[in-house]
């Protein structure tokens, strides 16, 4: 049986789009799309979503469930790593000189600057759990009560 790569690779980020896009998050696939989302006024949480297993075992359940919190962003982002390569370029740009690109990742923006950020190293190797204990300790110290 022979199995078609880019099927396949189709099939799991277009899986991966949807469970983003079913927690509330916002695509971003361009390079203005983001410069856009990133001028917005307020916070915003964006998760630089991959196709690695830590991404779908670990980030994105932690970005689905950390928003249930009483504090959380204003606006929720995710751009694309390996898939939409300007909006995730653009993004690590605004981001800062301080921003060490990973992916998956999460970075917190308060009116577009980046306040606080959790690389790969605090994400793969962790359990759901723990990541989404940080997410909202970010929530706690930098976004207002829904």
């Amino acid at each position: 049986m022979n199995m078609d790569f880019n099927l396949l690779m189709n099939d799991i980020v277009r899986q991966a789009r949807g469970e983003m896009e079913a927690s509330g998050y916002e695509q971003l696939t361009s390079a203005e799309e983001v410069e856009q989302a990133f001028a917005r006024q307020g916070t915003s949480l964006v998760m630089i979503n991959s196709v690695c297993g830590c991404a779908g075992g670990i980030a994105r359940p932690a970005a689905a469930n950390a928003v249930h919190y009483d504090k959380r962003p204003d606006h929720l982002v995710t751009v694309f790593a390996g898939q939409d390569k300007d909006a995730t370029a653009q993004a690590r740009m605004l981001f800062g000189d301080e921003h060490l690109p990973s992916s998956p990742s999460f970075v917190l923006l308060k009116d577009g600057q980046a306040v606080a950020e959790i690389g790969r190293h605090e994400i793969e190797g962790h359990d759901p759990m723990s990541v989404i204990t940080h997410i909202q300790a970010l929530f706690e110290e930098h976004c207002d009560e829904l």
